[in-house]
């Protein structure tokens, strides 16, 4: 078995894991609480989280595991994976089926492999092997003819409100689904022509990331440079559109 496919079947099985317990877990894992940051959380967050890295250390004990309920902070290693139990979890606790389970193996800081599922949907998305029907793009290249999705713009900042509102009369829908693994599998499915995600945290991303670029797509931070953990927004879709979002994001700031 070469390294890239011992990697993937780790992956599944840690992704089988949690997706398997969510779906016995009880009501009671989605009574939902706020983190110091002001993001909802449960212990069903935690408990996938738990599953899957005990699957991922058994699976490459030589590979750090970055989750998002159990970081402590700092920078990344090069190599590591990247997890978020739970993306979308407002939409979780509310019984919206627009969540998913995100892993991804970040390889030299670039995510390498990516694996998204989406349980209440029965779709999973993995690099170089996806199941399930995939649309075509529709090939918009403008803002005007994009339908686009817009992720992280819940804080309330005033210049992110003067964003969304300049870009609802400018593109031809917008869409907002809450979970920004579920817009980059949008853009990589051709449910969206584009997606911006405002202030992405790396294990937000990471997946949505490989399956996007592994589409033939692009995946923009600041100043249309190839997106960077370390990005404050990111836009994907087609060059020139992804270009024309971020152009829009930084004239408004």
């Amino acid at each position: 078995m070469t390294e890239d496919s011992e990697l993937r079947s780790a992956a599944e099985e840690a992704m089988d894991a949690g997706v398997e317990w969510l779906a016995l877990a009880g009501a009671e894992w989605r009574e939902r609480r706020l983190k110091p940051s002001g993001e909802e959380v449960t212990d069903a967050d935690i408990e996938v989280e738990r599953r899957v890295s005990r699957v991922l250390r058994r699976r490459t004990p030589e590979v750090p595991i970055i989750g998002e309920e159990s970081t402590t902070g700092g920078p990344l290693p090069p190599t590591c994976w990247l997890l978020d139990p739970i993306d979308g979890t407002m939409n979780f606790t509310r019984g919206a089926p627009g969540y998913a389970l995100s892993l991804a193996f970040v390889k030299d800081r670039r995510p390498s492999l990516g694996v998204i599922d989406a349980p209440a949907l029965g779709r999973r998305w993995i690099t170089r092997r996806t199941t399930g029907p995939a649309t075509e793009p529709s090939g918009a290249r403008e803002v005007s003819r994009a339908v686009i999705g817009i992720t992280g713009a819940g804080s309330g900042n005033p210049r992110h409100k003067a964003f969304i509102g300049r870009l609802y009369g400018e593109a031809y829908r917008i869409r907002m689904q809450g979970a920004m693994s579920m817009d980059l599998v949008g853009v990589a499915e051709g449910w969206l022509d584009a997606c911006i995600c405002i202030g992405p945290k790396p294990w937000d991303v990471a997946a949505g990331t490989a399956l996007v670029r592994e589409r033939g797509m692009a995946v923009l931070g600041p100043g249309g440079r190839t997106f960077t953990f370390d990005s404050p927004v990111l836009a994907a879709g087609r060059e020139a559109l992804a270009g024309e979002l971020m152009d829009r994001w930084e004239a408004q700031l």
